[in-house]
C-alpha cells in the first residue's frame, strides 16, 4: 500500500516514489508541480533537498540490488561450472554467463597458444563474424594481445580511436566486421601465468565502471580454475568411473595448490627477511606434516644424493625419507631430507625440490657473502707460510676476527684433486698394495714384507716407484677451482684457514681433543671428494702446537704434508688421506727435521750411504746399475728371471752384477746388506717422486 504523509512535508512524495520503485525522472514531478502552483521559495528549497536526499536514497538502493544479483549470478555460475566436465561445455558456459553478468552484446574467450607464443580466439557467445571468430592475436596486438602480455585488464569506449595498443590490419577488420565499439578485457590467471583472456563486448560506445570490471576479473578466476580443472578431468577421465571420485581429486588437488601456494609465499617471505637454509627445512615441515632437514654433504645419504642429482628430483630413501639434492653449477652443497612419508603427493614432490632450489640460492649467497671472509683467511696463512717473522700478537688478533684460534694445536694438511680414469690406487701386479712380485706389501719375491729372497723396491710394472696406473694430479682449472671452494667452505665450518697454493689447496685446521692427523687427513679427503665429487688426496703433518706462537713450523709442516701427498700419489693411494705416521718407517723420512738441517737429510745420508756409489756410476758413464739391481731384487736374485725382465742377455746381467759387487764390496748379497741396499732403493726413487 502507498505510504501517505501530509501534503505538507516536503519528504512526503519522494517515500511514495521510493517504496514505488519509480524511475529517476519520476523525482522531478513534485518540484515542477510546486513552482506551477507558485509554491514559496522556501517550500521549493525544501523540495529541492528532500528530492536530492531521495535520489541519493533511490541509488544506493539500486546498486545494492545490483551487487546482491550479481553476487547471486556470480555463485550461481561458479556452481554450475563445479558440475562440467567437457572442456567445450565449460568454455561455452564461461562466455555466456560473462554476456549476461555484463548485459552486453557479445562475450568471448582467447586461449594462449605456448607453442606458436601468441593468443587466439577459443569461443564466442553472441557473435556473427565468421573472421572474427578465427582471430589469432600476437603477444601484445591489440587489446587482447596487451591484456595476455601483461596480466592486467583493458577497458576502452572506442576501440578504433583508442591508441594505448597495437592496432593490426587483421585484427582491426575482425573487429569491424563484428561491429564492436566498446571492450573490455580481464585475464584468465592460473597460478601466477596467464592462461587467457576474458572478453565482454558492445556494438556501441559504452563506459565499463569499475565495479563491472572487478565483477569480470572474479568471474575469470573462476573460469580459469574451472579451465583447468576441465583439463585434470579430461586427462584423467579413463581413471574415473563415478562423479565423485573426480571431484575428490579435485579437492585434493586444490589442497595441494594451496599447500605449494602456502609454501611459495613463505619461502619468498624468508628469503626476502635474510632467513637461512633450516628456516626454510622449517617452513617446508610445517606444509608438508613431516619432519625436514638440512645436511651437510658429508651427512647426508650419498646414495640417494646422487641419485637425486642424475634425475633432478627428489627421490625416495628407505620406506618413508624423501631426499632432494641441493646443488648448483654442478657443486653438492647438502641435501634436504624429508622423514615420516611413505607417499609423496608429486606436488608434495614438487615443492621439496622447490625448496631445494630456494635453499641452494641460500647458500650461494652466503659463499658470496663469505668469499671475502674466505679471501681474509687465505691472506692470513700466506703470510704463516711466507713470512715467518710475524708479530704473535697481531696474528691472533687477525684470527679472532675470523673465529680462529691459533693458540691451539693444527695441523697443516695439502690436498690435490685427481684425475677421473686415474683417482683410484692401482690393483697390477707389484702395485703399492697388490699381490704381485716386487709390491710394497707383496707377498712374492722381492716384497717389502714378503717371506721370500729380494728386496723393497721392485721393478716390475706397477711397483710403488713404476709406472703403473697410480693416482696423478689433475689439470684441470675447474676441478682446483671447485676443491678451493669445498675447502674454503671447510675451513669456516671449522674455523680453519685455507688457501691456494703450488696447484694445489692448503688448509690450516684445529686438532680436537683425542684426535691424530692422521684420523684429520682422512676424514678431510674423503669429505673434499664428496664436496667436488671427484677424488681427492690429502696429505697432513704433524700437529703444530700454537701456529700464531711459532709461525715458522706452519711452513715446515706444509712442506711434510706436500711430501706425505707425493708419497700416497707414489704407493698408489691416490684419493686417501694420510699423515707421516701412517708411512711407519717411511713417515720418519718423510717427516724431515722441524728444526736444524733442511728437511730429508736423513734419507739422502743413508741413500749415499748404501748405493751411492752405483748411482754415481751410472751418472757418470749412462749405464743402468741401479735398474739391473731393481730387476734383480724383484726377480728373486735370479739371474735368468732378471735377464728376461731386462730383455738383455744372462751374460750383460752377470757382467753388470760383477761391476756392482765391486762397487759395494763383495758382501752385498747378504741377508743384512741385501735389506740395506733394497731399502736404499726404494727411499732413491721415493725421494726422487717427494722432491727431497
Amino acid at each position: 500500500m502507498p505510504v501517505t504523509m501530509p501534503d505538507d512535508r516536503p519528504e512526503a512524495p519522494y517515500l511514495e516514489l521510493l517504496v514505488r520503485g519509480a524511475p529517476a525522472e519520476a523525482y522531478e514531478r513534485p518540484v515542477l508541480r510546486a513552482r506551477a502552483d507558485k509554491a514559496p521559495a522556501d517550500r521549493l528549497a525544501a523540495l529541492e533537498r528532500a528530492k536530492l536526499l531521495a535520489l541519493r536514497v533511490r541509488g544506493e538502493l539500486e546498486g545494492r540490488r545490483r551487487r546482491e544479483a550479481e553476487l547471486s549470478a556470480l555463485y550461481e555460475t561458479a556452481h554450475d561450472l563445479a558440475g562440467l566436465r567437457d572442456l567445450d561445455a565449460v568454455l561455452q558456459a564461461i562466455v555466456q554467463r560473462a554476456r549476461s553478468l555484463l548485459g552486453t552484446e557479445v562475450a568471448y574467450l582467447t586461449l594462449n597458444d605456448p607453442t606458436a607464443g601468441d593468443t587466439y580466439m577459443r569461443v564466442t557467445d553472441g557473435s556473427v563474424s565468421a573472421r572474427f571468430q578465427q582471430l589469432r592475436l600476437g603477444m601484445g596486438e591489440g587489446l587482447g594481445g596487451l591484456v595476455a602480455q601483461t596480466a592486467r585488464p583493458y577497458v576502452t569506449e572506442s576501440y578504433f580511436h583508442d591508441p594505448r595498443f597495437q592496432h593490426t590490419h587483421t585484427i582491426d577488420a575482425g573487429v569491424r566486421d563484428e561491429g564492436l565499439v566498446a571492450i573490455l578485457g580481464v585475464p584468465l590467471l592460473l597460478g601466477s601465468g596467464v592462461i587467457g583472456v576474458l572478453f565482454a563486448a558492445d556494438r556501441r560506445a559504452r563506459v565499463f565502471e569499475r565495479e563491472q570490471t572487478a565483477l569480470l576479473g572474479s568471474f575469470a578466476a573462476h573460469a580459469a580454475v574451472a579451465i583447468d580443472t576441465a583439463h585434470l578431468l579430461a586427462e584423467t577421465r579413463t581413471a574415473l568411473a563415478e562423479l565423485e571420485a573426480a571431484n575428490e581429486i579435485i579437492r585434493d588437488r586444490s589442497r595441494v595448490i594451496e599447500r605449494a601456494s602456502e609454501v611459495h609465499d613463505r619461502l619468498t617471505e624468508l628469503v626476502l627477511r635474510g632467513g637461512g637454509v633450516h628456516d626454510v627445512a622449517d617452513a617446508v615441515a610445517e606444509v608438508l606434516s613431516g619432519s625436514v632437514e638440512f645436511l651437510e654433504v658429508d651427512e647426508a645419504p650419498a646414495a640417494a644424493v646422487d641419485r637425486s642429482r642424475a634425475d633432478g628430483h627428489a627421490v625416495r630413501d628407505g620406506e618413508e625419507d624423501w631426499v632432494a639434492a641441493v646443488s648448483a653449477g654442478g657443486e653438492l652443497l647438502g641435501a634436504l631430507v624429508l622423514r615420516g612419508h611413505p607417499r609423496l603427493d608429486p606436488m608434495d614432490q614438487r615443492t621439496l625440490e622447490r625448496a631445494a632450489m630456494v635453499t641452494s640460492l641460500l647458500q650461494l649467497a652466503r659463499r658470496s657473502a663469505g668469499e671475502a671472509e674466505q679471501r681474509v683467511r687465505g691472506e692470513l696463512l700466506d703470510d704463516l707460510l711466507d713470512t715467518p717473522d710475524r708479530e704473535p700478537r697481531l696474528l691472533r688478533e687477525r684470527a679472532a676476527r675470523l673465529r680462529a684460534d691459533l693458540d691451539t694445536p693444527h695441523v697443516v694438511l695439502a690436498a690435490g684433486i685427481e684425475a677421473p680414469d686415474t683417482g683410484t690406487p692401482a690393483a697390477g701386479p707389484g702395485a703399492a698394495h697388490g699381490s704381485g712380485p716386487g709390491g710394497a706389501h707383496g707377498s712374492g719375491p722381492g716384497g717389502a714384507h714378503g717371506s721370500g729372497p729380494g728386496g723393497i723396491s721392485g721393478s716390475r710394472s706397477g711397483g710403488a716407484y713404476g709406472g703403473g696406473s697410480g693416482g696423478a694430479p689433475a689439470e684441470d682449472a675447474e676441478g682446483r677451482r671447485r676443491l678451493w671452494s669445498a675447502a674454503s667452505h671447510l675451513a669456516v665450518t671449522r674455523h680453519g684457514l685455507a688457501a691456494t697454493r703450488d696447484g694445489g689447496t692448503v688448509l690450516l685446521l684445529p686438532l680436537a681433543d683425542r684426535d691424530t692427523a692422521d684420523a684429520l687427513a682422512r676424514r678431510t679427503a674423503r669429505q673434499l671428494g664428496t664436496a667436488v665429487h671427484a677424488a681427492v688426496t690429502v696429505g697432513a703433518s704433524a700437529p703444530v702446537p700454537a701456529p700464531a706462537a711459532r709461525p715458522g713450523e706452519v711452513a715446515a709442516g706444509y712442506a711434510e704434508a706436500r711430501r706425505c701427498l707425493a708419497a700416497l700419489r707414489v704407493l698408489g693411494r691416490a684419493g686417501e688421506g694420510a699423515a707421516a705416521e701412517d708411512f711407519g718407517f717411511l713417515g720418519l723420512l718423510l717427516a724431515g727435521t722441524r728444526e736444524g738441517a733442511p728437511d730429508g737429510t736423513g734419507v739422502q745420508d743413508f741413500v749415499t750411504r748404501t748405493v751411492g756409489a752405483v748411482i754415481d756410476y751410472d751418472e757418470r758413464r749412462g749405464t743402468e746399475l741401479i735398474r739391473t739391481l731393481d730387476a734383480y731384487f724383484a726377480g728373486g736374485m735370479s739371474p735368468a728371471r732378471t735377464k728376461d725382465a731386462l730383455h738383455v742377455h744372462v751374460n750383460t746381467v752377470a757382467q753388470r752384477l760383477e761391476r756392482v759387487g765391486r762397487l759395494l764390496g763383495p758382501d752385498w748379497q747378504s741377508p743384512a746388506r741385501s735389506l740395506e741396499i733394497q731399502l736404499a732403493l726404494r727411499l732413491h726413487r721415493l725421494a726422487s717422486a717427494v722432491g727431497y
